[in-house]
């Protein structure tokens, strides 16, 4: 497989950037981080049973790697919970997602065994040195916002290397993203049901409209971001895809700005140029 991304897979990953950085943004503005999730999985349940009505089941070989993911997605999303808490949007988001390239590159070369080329190999690092940037060139997260950033970013890298492998075993990119997010999705809404009933049914009750369907539209957005970078992850290399999906960090940063007023400065706009140069490599 060759490792220069083809510009359809290039353009695909580029959108699925902006609607992960939406989402994101959407949930970090929910307050109550355990509600925003299982809104968000209750969006994504909606969008994903009609992908597997209306696709073919997949192959028994990808199943062994859809339910570690499912796992694998559980803890990326307690520790995404987590790391909303602790830090600001435009630094530990960065922070996670920057962590993931280099560790993708690593998995899919042991696992996968998919080596990069040279010019693939500098452009993953050139994009994670960009999300560096972004994090450690101004006010520094707290220690804990730190490790709960990077622990997210681990998760973040297995299940990237384990679906990447899920979905070339599946025989339909959207057969395969429709039932991870089926059985992922409805992991915190029934732990949240069981926990927090009285504060889901308050809501309903008080008609809080706004909180609903911002959740429910960023579990939609989290649906097509993904389904978008595993429809990329048939047609091209593990490493390059996760270091140009992680440009949404850029996303981010900018939505950081202009929604929750964060400054965006010289330092980002380094970083932007620095990304923008790796995601020219990524394509050599």
């Amino acid at each position: 497989m060759s490792h220069a991304l083809p510009l359809s897979v290039t353009i695909a990953v580029l959108c699925a950037a902006v609607t992960h950085a939406t989402w994101n943004a959407i949930a970090h503005g929910i307050k109550d981080q355990m509600l925003a999730f299982a809104l968000i999985g209750l969006g994504a349940v909606t969008i994903s049973i009609p992908l597997i009505i209306v696709s073919p089941l997949p192959y028994a070989d990808c199943w062994p790697y859809l339910m570690a993911s499912v796992v694998i997605h559980v803890f990326y999303v307690l520790g995404l919970m987590q790391t909303n808490r602790l830090g600001d949007f435009g630094q530990v988001y960065p922070l996670a997602r920057g962590t993931s390239p280099l560790v993708v590159t690593i998995l899919a070369a042991v696992f996968v065994h998919e080596r990069p080329s040279a010019a693939a190999l500098a452009g993953v690092l050139v994009v994670s040195a960009g999300l560096a940037l972004l994090v450690f060139g101004g006010k520094r997260p707290s220690r804990a916002a730190t490790l709960a950033a990077i622990g997210t970013g681990l998760t973040i890298a297995a299940y990237t290397t384990v679906d990447g492998v899920g979905v070339r075993a599946s025989g339909t990119a959207t057969g395969y993203i429709g039932w991870l997010l089926l059985l992922q999705g409805l992991t915190v809404p029934l732990y949240a049901l069981i926990r927090r009933r009285s504060v889901l049914v308050s809501l309903v009750r008080d008609q809080s409209w706004r909180v609903l369907g911002g959740g429910w539209l960023a579990g939609a957005l989290s649906v097509l971001a993904y389904g978008l970078v595993l429809w990329a992850q048939t047609r091209g290399a593990l490493a390059p895809i996760a270091a140009l999906r992680e440009t949404s960090v850029i996303f981010g940063a900018i939505l950081g700005t202009l929604v929750f007023r964060e400054p965006f400065g010289r330092t980002r706009i380094a970083a932007t140029i620095v990304v923008s140069a790796g995601i020219l490599l990524l394509n050599v």
